[in-house]
């Protein structure tokens, strides 16, 4: 009997490619980039069995820097590629690198099509809340008042909820990250961990056009009061401990409460249950800036894939019958065309 060559560990030299990266000095993509490469090998697959899809944006650029196969696509329309390797081969590992324009604008209605029917990928939105790559036009994500070339007074647009959209559109796996954070890659491994579409938002700092957007909340000084870590079957504390998260039960909605002597189930804190989508929506839609951001795995509750249901119909389709391609093309109508056409 034959032994098995065991197969060499990866490391992250080998999901890095030779071409040079091409973004913003500060960008914070290259944080991104590296916390993907740095967790690819602790996932313990391989390169030539992965595929990185992107559509069009500064984030979009990530195949080229991925030791993958990998397709940069057309605006928006990463989902439905993606959507195409996966049916032709559902052993590949599909991600889709997308950004906060690129998913909810021009590609809103393929992200949510791509959600609702669960395609088995990890959707990586890079949220910046502008347009960094056409120089700096406001986004979906953009919040109101936001000063850009296209909106020189203040944008009056309400914006979108990422998280709130991937509910919306019925996704299994939502969950928030910050680019720079030493969690990131432990909510990569959920996602991937997901048997589904998992998608994951993750905030983006834009240098140029929209620096410190996200200052409120990840500031060295202002991180433990407004970053609000979810863990499944742990309490919603922040701020060190010091406050939590609770239900008002008389207007069915969350609010904050003091936590004395660490006592969380006395002030009647909420225990985190990942495979609440209730909580979870309350959860992505806090409001910022009176309360803390909702970060890690918010709902994470695996339903059948679209692609497993597409191979079993073809499969079952398929039993007891003998491929015969001149017999399709004959069945049904058929025209047999003699007379001559018109000389010209």
């Amino acid at each position: 009997m034959n032994d098995m060559t065991p197969i060499a560990k990866t490391t992250p030299k080998d999901w890095e490619t030779d071409q040079e990266v091409r973004w913003c000095p500060g960008c914070g993509d290259y944080a991104i980039l590296k916390a993907v490469q740095r967790t690819m090998p602790e996932l313990g697959v391989r390169p030539e069995n992965t595929v990185f899809v992107s559509g069009i944006g500064c984030s979009s650029r990530f195949p080229y820097y991925m030791e993958t196969y990998g397709f940069h696509t057309i605006h928006g329309r990463a989902p439905a590629v993606a959507t195409g390797v996966k049916l032709a081969n559902p052993d590949l590992d599909v991600w889709i690198i997308t950004g906060d324009g690129d998913a909810l604008s021009i590609g809103g209605n393929h992200t949510m099509h791509l959600l609702r029917r669960n395609l088995d990928c990890q959707v990586l939105l890079f949220n910046n809340e502008i347009y960094g790559l056409t120089k700096g036009q406001y986004s979906p994500t953009s919040r109101v008042g936001t000063r850009s070339p296209s909106t020189p007074f203040g944008s009056v647009d309400r914006p979108a909820s990422p998280c709130a959209f991937a509910l919306g559109s019925g996704a299994r796996f939502v969950a928030r990250a910050i680019d720079v954070n030493k969690n990131l890659p432990s909510v990569l491994k959920a996602a991937h961990a997901h048997k589904g579409a998992s998608f994951i938002e993750i905030y983006q700092n834009c240098i140029v056009y929209n620096d410190d957007v996200f200052a409120s909340f990840t500031d060295k000084d202002k991180a433990q009061a407004g970053q609000l870590w979810v863990e499944h079957g742990q309490p919603l504390l922040f701020a060190g401990g010091t406050k939590g998260i609770a239900l008002d039960q008389e207007r069915l909605v969350l609010k904050i409460v003091d936590v004395v002597d660490g006592d969380w189930a006395a002030a009647k804190v909420i225990v985190h249950d990942q495979t609440n989508r209730a909580v979870a929506h309350m959860l992505v839609e806090l409001p910022l800036g009176t309360f803390p951001v909702a970060l890690g795995v918010i709902y994470n509750d695996p339903a059948p894939t679209f692609e497993s249901a597409v191979v079993a119909q073809n499969k079952q389709a398929s039993e007891g019958k003998k491929p015969d391609l001149q017999k399709l093309l004959s069945q049904g109508q058929t025209w047999q065309v003699e007379k001559q056409p018109h000389a010209m």
